[in-house]
Formats: structure tokens, sequence, C-alpha cells
């Protein structure tokens, strides 16, 4: 998230990816002043306009919330409220309107008082580790952007290679200038690069950009797919929680583990579900939460009280998402599962 202090009641905010708009909706409360630029349509009083067409203007409008809720589950916020200032004269004041924020889009939020749980939100994500994941093969690329349990993927590349059967006039360093080119449309400053695949595509690869420019670059071994498939089965392996030990995934993946060995072993400190979560969290119990989209879906704002009540009391929280198997996973384990200080009876 990228935050600028304006006072000391108003911070200007742009979320960066799904867990920043999530901790936005957790943030934003009824009565607050967000302050941003829309779009809005505006009767035409010209003549020979007709009477029941209007033209779509961008304005800068301060709405007082009334409502907020995540659109597409974790894609955008819906912010509704009455419209208190605008910079058009057109716009009635007390006028409703709705806000749709994106990842990339601004506003500033206004509040009386921001509480130490809501300015802690705001910068829980700005230095965790982010990775370019590339499974190169000689064949295909695969490429994903990792940012805390997120994957964004961009369309595989095809080499065009006709394999070992054919004769080609096959050059493997155009193949690699176009998976170089792809990785820059994601790569940001201080992002590492992590290849891998089968045979020994992927250093001659590594070794291609490297040559390029000083790019921060991890040859792994042990991943024999290369193109997306390579990236899922890279992001289920061991080797992911032992080079990205401190990244999200990793984390969220091990406390998964741990629960499912809690589980064989019949233990009572874990929980799943969100009634069993809720409960241990009621006693104090909880150490560490995963949660996915499914767990809000079924109760949007009960969700978002519950998780500021679970951070107010110094718990570990991780959300996931269906861009992963660990997404789906947590999905089918009830939306949400905890490991807990010490057991308690069901």
């Amino acid at each position: 998230m990228i935050t600028k202090i304006i006072d000391e009641n108003s911070i200007s905010v742009m979320p960066e990816d799904s867990d920043d708009l999530l901790n936005l909706r957790r943030i934003i409360k009824e009565d607050d002043k967000v302050i941003g630029d829309t779009t809005r349509v505006l009767k035409q009083d010209k003549d020979y306009s007709r009477p029941d067409k209007g033209e779509r203007i961008k304005i800068r409008i301060a709405l007082t919330v009334e409502k907020i809720s995540l659109d597409d589950v974790l894609d955008r916020l819906r912010i509704g409220g009455t419209i208190s200032e605008s910079n058009n004269e057109s716009v009635p004041h007390g006028s409703h309107h709705s806000f749709i924020l994106r990842i990339n889009d601004g506003i500033t939020i206004s509040k009386k008082k921001w509480l130490p749980i809501e300015k802690n939100l705001l910068v829980s994500n700005n230095n965790q580790a982010i990775f370019v994941l590339v499974a190169i093969d000689t064949g295909d690329c695969g490429i994903a952007r990792l940012r805390g349990t997120h994957l964004e993927f961009i369309p595989n590349i095809y080499s065009g290679s006709g394999g070992k059967r054919y004769k080609t006039n096959f050059n493997i360093e155009k193949f690699f200038e176009q998976v170089q080119q792809a990785v820059s449309t994601v790569l940001k400053e201080g992002d590492l690069i992590v290849v891998f695949g089968p045979g020994e595509t992927k250093k001659r690869f590594a070794n291609f950009i490297q040559n390029l420019q000083k790019y921060k670059v991890q040859v792994v071994e042990g991943i024999d797919s290369g193109g997306e498939d390579g990236i899922y089965i890279f992001t289920k392996s061991q080797t992911m929680k032992e080079i990205m030990s401190d990244s999200k995934l990793a984390k969220v993946s091990s406390i998964i583990d741990e629960v499912m060995l809690l589980a064989n072993k019949k233990s009572r400190k874990f929980t799943m579900g969100f009634d069993e979560t809720f409960n241990a969290n009621q006693m104090g119990a909880v150490e560490s939460i995963v949660f996915s989209d499914k767990a809000i879906q079924d109760n949007e704002q009960k969700m978002m009280d519950f998780l500021n009540d679970v951070e107010s009391k110094g718990v570990k929280i991780y959300s996931v998402d269906s861009s992963t198997d660990i997404g789906l996973r947590v999905t089918g384990l009830g939306g949400i599962i905890s490991l807990l200080r010490y057991a308690i009876e069901s």
C-alpha cells in the first residue's frame, strides 16, 4: 500500500494488491470521509439535447461513507455514501454516489480519529518480499508475479521449437529475449527472479538475463516442469518453503501442513470453519489464522469485525485466494483455519 499522511485526520492511499483492498475494507468505516476522483452523468442543458441523455464527466468528490463492501470478492471495493463536497457546482451535495476502488486507484481517507490497528493495516504489506517466478523449458515458459499469497500470471510464451525429431533453425536466444521482455513487464525494483524447470535451460536463461542487466536471480533445482504447470508445482513444493521461508505463501503453506498433522493426531490445537475459530478467539487461544474468500462471501461484515478483533489481540492473519492451490485447500477446509496456543475442548 502506498500511503501519504496529509494531516492528523487524513491519509492518502493507493492499494497495490488484493490484500491492500481487503485492509481498506477493514479500515474504512461508516461516517468516515473518502475523497477521490470518479465519474458522474450530468443532464445537458444545451439546445436540442435529449432530456433523457446526460454527459459523463470526471469529478472529484468527498463522500460521507454509509456502506462499504467487496465486489467480486477481493478485486474491487465499493464505497457508497452521500456527497458532501465536489469540484463541480452541477453536482448536488447530499446526493448518493459510489466509488469503485480498484488496485492502483488513489483515494484520501479522513477520520475523526485513527485507531492504532487502522494505521497498522495501512503499512502491513509494505515490506513483504516479491518474487517473479519463471518456469522455463525449451518449448514454453510460464511467468507469474507472487506478492503475498496472490499469483498474477501472464500468458505462457511458446518458443516454436520443433523438438528433437525435427530439424529447425530454432534460436534459443530469441526465445530468451521474448521471455526477458515479458519478465520486464511485471518486474519491479527489488523483486527476486526465481528460475526453474527441467534440464539446463533454466541455467542458460539465468545467465542470459544476468549478462543483460544486474537482475536478482535464483536458480532452483528439482522442479521438472515448465509453463504454468511448473509454477503451480513450485508453489506446492518443499523447495518453495526453503527458499522463500520469509514469504507469506511459505508461512501459510506451513500452517496448513501443521493443521493437517494435528488433525491426523486428533489434537485440539487447531480449528476449522468460522464458528470453531470464533469461539477459540473468544477464549484468547488463537495464534494464527488463514482465511480464503469463501469466509468473506458467507458474511462479509461479520468477518471484517472478527478480523479486526483478532488482530487487536496480536494474532497473525493471512488471506489467500484461488490463484494458488493453497487458497483452494483453505476453501475446502471451511474457508478459515487457525493454529491455537493451547488445546481447547470442542
